[in-house]
């Protein structure tokens, strides 16, 4: 079974695709968000909002959420 978490907005991502749940203020991974721009391998889930969690998929692909890190790891805790 397939178990997905919630991003914002209504919009889902396959919970056993996450790598990794990071804060976005860092350099190091502002150069990560870029470089997934420039491959065509970001995908922008905060609707014009301030980005606070930037995810990482096994597949290379950078997601970025509104919500911070810590409403998005509570909600793949709760099973939401």
């Amino acid at each position: 079974k397939m178990e997905f978490v919630g991003i914002g907005f209504g919009n889902l991502l396959a919970a056993d695709r996450i790598i990794s749940v990071i804060n976005p203020d860092s350099a190091p991974i502002k150069r990560v968000v870029t470089e997934a721009r420039a491959q065509g391998l970001l995908v922008d889930a905060t609707q014009g909002r301030k980005t606070g969690s930037v995810i990482v998929c096994d597949s290379g692909h950078v997601v970025l959420s509104y919500l911070s890190p810590e409403k998005l790891v509570s909600g793949m805790e709760s099973g939401r």
